[in-house]
Parts: C-alpha cells; structure tokens; sequence
C-alpha cells in the first residue's frame, strides 16, 4: 500500500508540474481559433485621468518620467506625483498639470501611496492610471487606454517595452515580459479571460480601484496580484492593449536582478492560493474568465517549474520510457511557445541573441529564490540607472 501511495504522489507531482510546458501551445491554439476583440476606435478626450507616478527614495527619473507624460496626445489629465521619503527640493515643474506630493510619513507602500495621491485629488478623475518613477509614456499612451474603456472595460492593462536594452541581462529581462506579454495579456485576454496585471501600464476607473483596495493595508511587493483577484472576484475582466505603451527599465545588474527576482518570487509564494479561490469560484459560476486566470495564477515562475520539469526528465531516462517522451514533448511545446511569442513580438536583435544566456539568467534566479524568504526586508524599491527619453528610445 505505501507503495502504490508513494506512486500516486510522483504520478501527481509530475502532472502538477508538466502541463504547465503545455499549457502556453494550448493558449496560442485557442487564440489562432478566437476572434480578436476589437475595441472602440480612439474617442475624444472625455475621460478624466488620474496620473499616479509613484517614488520611494529615488527622484533621479522623474524630470523624465514627467518629460513623456506632459507630451501625451491628450489634455484632460492631472500628474499627481507621490515621492514617499525623498528630497523634492530638485523637483520644480512649471506645468499646473503637475502636482508633487511628499507624504509627511514614510509609507513605503504602492497602494498607501496611491491611496494618498487619490485623497488629494483636485478634481474627480473617472480614471486612473498608474505609472512606475522609471516609466516613459508613448505619446497615444491614454488615447489608446480609452478604446477599452469606451468599449465597457473598468481594467485595461497596457504594454511595458524595454527602455533600455544595454546588457544581457537587461535583453532577457525583456525577453521574458515578451513571453508574459503575449500569454499572459495578449492571448488570455483575447480568448475571452483578463490579461494578468504588471504594476505600472494599468488603468481603472477610479471608482473601481477604490472599491477593490481602499479597505486593505498591503505592504510589500504583489499589490498587482491582490487588486486582479479583487477585479475577477467583483466579476470584471481586465482588457488588455498592446498598443497602450509604456517604457520600463529593465534590470542591468546581477545583484540588481537577483534583490528584484527575490521579492517577485516572495510575492509568487504569498499570492499563488488565490488561483484556488478564483477556480473554485469559476466552476461555481460557470465563469470561464475565472478558470482560467485561476489557472494561470497557480503557475510557478519559469525558472522554477521548468528546473523541476529538467529534474522530472532525467528521473524518467530511469524509471519510464513512456514518461520520458511526454516530458521531451512537454519540452518541445514550450520552446515552440517561446519562440511563438518573440516571433510575434518582432523584438530587437540583441533580445534574439541573449537567449544564448538564458542559463546565467537562470542561476541568478535561483539565487533570488534561495533569498525570497526574507524578500520583502532587502529593499522596497528597484535602483534605477537609465534616464532615457522618448526620443532616445525610438532612435
């Protein structure tokens, strides 16, 4: 009997791990079939935005930040900046459309800082929007982010591109939010789920976002992860925009990746349950949305589930033949997936050809895991080295 049991659990665990290599092929088959949603054309400027640009400690990013957001197609907007414990003597910004806040208390939290932009509102704003100090809004940014509000949506998630691609790690850095990209927003979205939400490049109606988090006190990293449960779990689906861009940093350093990674891995583990709550709740109510992104939420990082994956394989060269083939399989539709997603994206030369890196990007990563214990501890914020303009970028 212990031996059928301990079979039971190696059978399961296997299966717990191996359909997440088929789940991305699935994903992309399913989207080959649906028909694409199709938003509303670009609408006049009738939706009052709310522009949060959140700071912790590091202001040196900001004069660009705010550069890119005063040059957007658009009028009927306000740019509240909420720099929480640093020096604002150097930000001076002539634009009325400019509003610095320096919270008298240290907050040290995403959603206290935005919560604290919200109570100081000058008007009303239907919308808003969130944007990291190290983002650069492309100039369509919120023409593109009313399509799907016009079109019914209350969650819209854009696109963050690369705004620096200067080392290998940073070109596999963005070549994995390609991957997320297209999966994760892109295809969910247009098979009829949400597109998962990653912290800056988003915006909701203001009522909404207000609904989901002002009762909730969240510290550390993943507020993203607890306002998407709140979203699916009011009914709503979070649309997705590859057209609404942002340009985000990525990470140059090792040490700078490994503190990074660590709290993204902290959060994974604080926030993977909520993919039980959201299938429980799909199955009861019919809801393919909820299944789905339930699903998705139970998936482990990459790095993790494709080293066990790695560890299953070899363990099958033993004991199954039958085993093996399906984890070569498993393999070969998540490198075909992969590549699926940086073909569509059409990325930069140097993302191609970091790829030959990715088991260095790997080993930092599983640095990061052996960190993430004490994540939250290393530091609340990313250190930012570029200070790239729009112009710059599209050079």
């Amino acid at each position: 009997m212990p031996t059928k049991i301990l079979y039971g659990i190696w059978i399961l665990l296997q299966l717990v791990i191996g359909y997440n290599l088929f789940v991305p092929f699935i994903l992309f088959l399913l989207w080959v079939v649906k028909r694409k949603v199709k938003p509303a054309e670009a609408s006049s400027q009738k939706h009052d935005y709310a522009i949060i640009v959140t700071a912790y400690e590091q202001t040196g990013s900001l004069h660009s930040v705010v550069d890119s957001l005063l040059k957007l197609n658009y009028t009927n907007y306000i740019i509240y900046i909420v720099a929480d414990k640093c020096d604002i003597s150097g930000l001076k910004f002539d634009d009325a459309r400019v509003i610095v806040l320096r919270p008298p208390e240290t907050l040290a939290s995403n959603t206290r800082s935005h919560f604290y932009a919200i109570r100081n509102f000058i008007r009303p704003h239907d919308v808003l929007t969130i944007i990291d100090s190290d983002n650069l809004a492309d100039p369509q940014y919120l023409n593109e982010l009313n399509r799907y509000f016009d079109a019914g949506f209350s969650a819209v998630q854009g696109i963050r591109m690369a705004k620096n691609l200067d080392t290998t790690f940073a070109c596999l850095d963005a070549s994995r939010d390609i991957y997320y990209h297209f999966y994760d927003g892109e295809v969910l979205f247009n098979i009829g789920s949400s597109a998962t939400l990653a912290g800056s490049g988003m915006a909701f109606k203001t009522s909404l976002y207000r609904e989901c988090l002002e009762h909730l006190d969240i510290t550390g990293a993943g507020f993203d992860k607890v306002l998407q449960m709140e979203i699916l779990s009011r009914g709503y689906r979070i649309a997705f925009n590859e057209h609404a861009i942002v340009y985000d940093e990525k990470t140059t350093k090792s040490d700078q990746l490994v503190k990074q990674r660590a709290r993204w891995i902290n959060t994974w583990f604080r926030y993977f349950k909520f993919g039980f709550s959201l299938v429980g709740a799909g199955i009861r109510k019919f809801d393919f949305n909820r299944i789905l992104f339930g699903v998705i939420l139970l998936r482990p990082p990459l790095f993790i589930f494709l080293i066990l994956a790695m560890f299953f394989t070899v363990i099958s060269i033993w004991v199954s033949n039958l085993a093996l083939i399906l984890w070569l399989a498993g393999f070969a539709c998540f490198i075909g997936g992969f590549m699926i997603a940086i073909i569509y994206a059409k990325p930069d030369k140097r993302i191609v050809r970091s790829l030959i890196s990715i088991p260095v990007f790997i080993f930092y990563q599983v640095l990061s895991l052996m960190r993430s214990r004490n994540a939250n501890k290393l530091s609340v914020a990313t250190n930012h080295f570029s200070d790239k303009t729009i112009n710059e970028i599209k050079k």
